[in-house]
């Protein structure tokens, strides 16, 4: 195989080693992922307004309602103790005036209960609906990374195989026109060398000069001209 046969074969392999690398970062997944990652900061941002304007008026109606209870119990306990005391007159009396007292008490903060559920009912409600929005999103999220995970591992051992086909191309090229290519390639990236299509160099897209065209079409079998622009190595 000549000289430019052999460049060619590199090149081929360089430039599908790059675009195997660039479908590894520009999967259509990844682009999903972003947008159901950005959407799910904006519902934990939501998430946490929410619970910040609920925390309060859930723990005051929590408050309320062991405050109820307890003074509830005590009634309770206060009834008993009136129904079956054997006191005398000023004890029992003291015990109705607790009595009372309780009921009065238990009253307003029954009522106060109420407000509080009245208040707090809608609160827990938007914390509800902001995650029942972000559970399908989460689940999506992990769906998605399993995909990118498995996609990425089979482009992995693509690019191991075509690494090691690329080591082998390389091998036969002469060292010196290797070091040339890798300079290039070095450089440039993608590959060391490119085409000229319709006086263009077909690596970085610039026409060439009639000039350097001119140039190009007289050099002697498998000796190359680089590029003015990029300095790839130019394959006809």
């Amino acid at each position: 195989m000549s000289d430019t046969e052999d460049l060619r074969t590199l090149m081929e392999a360089d430039r599908w080693i790059d675009r195997v690398n660039a479908q590894s970062t520009h999967l259509p997944e990844l682009v999903e992922l972003s947008a159901v990652e950005n959407t799910l900061r904006d519902l934990v941002k939501a998430l946490q307004t929410a619970q910040a304007a609920q925390a309060p008026v859930r723990s005051a109606y929590e408050e309320a309602q062991r405050e109820a209870a307890r003074l509830a119990q005590r009634a309770r306990d206060l009834e008993t103790t009136l129904a079956t005391s054997t006191a005398n007159a000023r004890e029992l009396a003291a015990l109705q005036n607790e009595l009372q007292h309780v009921r009065e008490l238990l009253g307003r903060v029954e009522d106060r209960e109420l407000d509080l559920l009245i208040e707090v009912e809608p609160l827990d409600e938007a914390v509800a609906g902001v995650r029942a929005r972000a559970q399908p999103c989460a689940e999506r999220r992990g769906v998605l990374l399993a995909e990118i995970g498995a996609l990425r591992a089979t482009l992995d051992e693509e690019l191991t195989s075509l690494r090691e086909a690329r080591r082998a191309r390389a091998a036969a090229l002469r060292p010196s026109l290797l070091a040339r290519y890798d300079g290039a390639l070095g450089r440039v990236g993608t590959s060391g060398a490119a085409q000229v299509l319709n006086g263009r160099c077909d690596g970085c897209r610039i026409a060439l000069s009639p000039l350097d065209v001119d140039r190009w079409k007289v050099q002697p079998p498998d000796t190359f001209m680089d590029c003015p622009e990029c300095g790839r190595l130019l394959l006809p």
